[in-house]
């Protein structure tokens, strides 16, 4: 028995859909804002603060692995639903909420440890949707390029494993913009393109980041907002991202003269 905990984006679905084709029993802790999964029988709705709740259940069911996928958010203090557990674990909450959002998943995850809980990486069971190095569309970065992704490589290597930024855009030897706890859209829809493509989106994760939970994302939507931004290309780190939509992205980067580099 595996418990998921699943927030938003359309990755937790890919997950869901794979651990059903597998046959592997489950049920579902939903932590995501509209409740994306109470369709499914196997679906509970428990607030990130009933740390008590959380355990029982899993206790219950025998589970003793946890696989964390979709973006969870910051919880709301002054309503957030507390049992025991939680109001015992609220002072690491605070202070890790601070953080970012990765920091309170990586507390929860230190929960569950003391319960002799393990967390299992997102991937375990897709891992098609982590590419391999290589470029994946008929357009390659320049020399250029290359120089721009060396530099927006080593700004994410300065950051620290809790700070929310993944992404940024390099633009002729400049970082234009860093993502914000908003996400790669919100940051995207802000650049203002230019007459002819330039920039590159690079999302990579964090030297110490903990990859069980919070993989650097893309799909076919991130490729259509780099479009709309006049962005060159994307790149991504290989067996540390999470490629949606492999094969409509691909066709879509061709179609659109975009490039897909996986370093």
């Amino acid at each position: 028995m595996i418990c998921l905990i699943l927030g938003d984006t359309d990755f937790p679905k890919k997950v869901l859909q794979d651990i059903k084709k597998k046959k592997i029993k489950y049920f579902i802790i939903d932590l995501s804002k509209k409740n994306s999964f109470k369709k499914d029988k196997n679906s509970n709705r428990i607030s990130i603060g009933q740390f008590g709740k959380m355990i029982k259940l899993m206790k219950i069911t025998k589970c003793n692995k946890v696989l964390f996928a979709g973006k969870i958010n910051k919880p709301k203090f002054s309503s957030l639903r507390m049992d025991i557990k939680g109001f015992y674990y609220l002072p690491k909450i605070i202070k890790a909420a601070k953080l970012g959002d990765a920091a309170i998943i990586k507390v929860i995850i230190d929960i569950l440890k003391e319960e002799k809980i393990s967390v299992i990486s997102a991937i375990t069971f897709s891992p098609e949707l982590s590419l391999n190095k290589g470029n994946y569309s008929r357009i390659k970065p320049n020399k250029n390029d290359i120089i721009d992704i060396v530099k927006g490589k080593k700004y994410l290597n300065k950051l620290n494993a809790y700070n929310h930024v993944q992404g940024l855009v390099v633009r002729n030897g400049k970082i234009i913009k860093t993502e914000t706890s908003a996400g790669t859209k919100k940051m995207l829809q802000t650049i203002k393109p230019s007459k002819i493509k330039e920039g590159i989106l690079i999302k990579l994760p964090k030297i110490e980041q903990d990859l069980r939970i919070d993989l650097p994302t893309m799909g076919l939507d991130t490729l259509i907002d780099c479009m709309r931004a006049g962005l060159k290309g994307v790149v991504l780190k290989h067996k540390k991202n999470i490629f949606l939509d492999k094969r409509k992205c691909i066709q879509f980067a061709n179609k659109h003269k975009l490039f897909i580099n996986i370093i």
